[in-house]
């Protein structure tokens, strides 16, 4: 992934990374800091949570297996690869402990094209099929007038645009 915009300060980094031509993802990294404690991805858990793991794709089978040369000759512990049956996986760990899946997909085999509902006990959602469905979500009432539209700076503001003038 391109490192696409850093922002920080003495005790702490904000690094956005892009995964497509309209997503970022971004990591941080503060001082004082314990990385969580690392649990084998998909595993069901109990206690307080908040994700499993997060997955990036590869373009080829190839990339796949130099990504996990490159990460065990940086010292990271990389599972071998998985047959998921339209993906092929890596999973590891960052330094944060944050759980990250690399994956392939499978040659002939596209879930985007043709999606897959395996689950032998689905969601009453998931029974609806993969396309969104119109109406779904409540209607908006009052939608915010372009005239009351406010973006307020965040960090990183002033070095895009400057310092705020008092």
């Amino acid at each position: 992934m391109r490192l696409v915009a850093g922002l920080g300060q003495p005790g702490h980094r904000h690094y956005f990374f892009q995964i497509s031509d309209t997503d970022l993802i971004a990591f941080f990294e503060w001082q004082g800091v314990q990385p969580v404690p690392k649990k084998e991805h998909g595993r069901p858990v109990k206690g307080p949570f908040v994700f499993d793991h997060v997955s990036f794709g590869v373009e080829t089978e190839d990339a796949l297996w130099e990504l996990k040369d490159k990460l065990e000759a940086a010292g990271f512990s990389v599972s071998d690869v998985i047959d998921h049956g339209f993906i092929h996986s890596i999973y590891a760990h960052d330094p944060n402990g944050i759980p990250i899946e690399f994956s392939h997909n499978v040659p002939g085999v596209d879930v985007r094209k043709e999606p897959q509902m395996r689950d032998r006990v689905p969601s009453s959602a998931a029974t609806e099929g993969a396309e969104p469905k119109p109406g779904v979500w409540t209607a908006v009432k009052q939608p915010t007038h372009v005239s009351a539209r406010r973006v307020y700076p965040g960090a990183g503001s002033e070095l895009f645009h400057g310092k705020k003038k008092d």
